[in-house]
């Protein structure tokens, strides 16, 4: 009876300490250590418990759990780190194909007012060449 008290008390310390970490922002690998730790610590204190060694076995269990939850972790942060620079990535390609259709439009814009002014200027010549004819007959 006494063991498993000792298990539970380890268990809730670990679940207070985890819960007052949790005030300040963590990383996904000090996420994963805490609480695998804290899971650990809590299924080796249960064990332990059955075997007469629930501090033991909380130890043992904590190790094992806060190493796991770390590797776990730290491949969550790598793959969010990568992900966010990918993120951040397409938004620059994304901007640089924005301003390159802008350009494009604007170039298109140009284009149609100058074509249209040359025609605007046949037109004007036709005009003149056809009231100069009209004058010399």
């Amino acid at each position: 009876m006494k063991a498993a008290f000792s298990g539970i008390a380890i268990l809730l310390l670990a679940l207070f300490l985890a819960g007052s970490c949790q005030a300040q922002a963590l990383t996904s690998t000090t996420e994963g250590l805490l609480g695998g730790g804290v899971l650990g610590a809590g299924a080796g204190a249960l064990v332990g418990s059955a075997v007469g060694h629930p501090l033991g076995g909380a130890l043992i269990g904590g190790g094992l759990g806060a190493a796991a939850g770390g590797l776990i972790g730290h491949g969550l942060q790598v793959d969010q780190e990568r992900n966010d620079e990918l993120a951040g990535e397409a938004s620059a390609e994304q901007r640089e194909l924005d301003r390159q259709r802008a350009q494009i439009h604007q170039l298109q814009a140009e284009e149609i007012a100058r074509l249209q002014a040359q025609q605007a200027r046949t037109v004007q010549i036709q005009q003149q060449q056809m009231a100069q004819s009209l004058e010399t007959e």
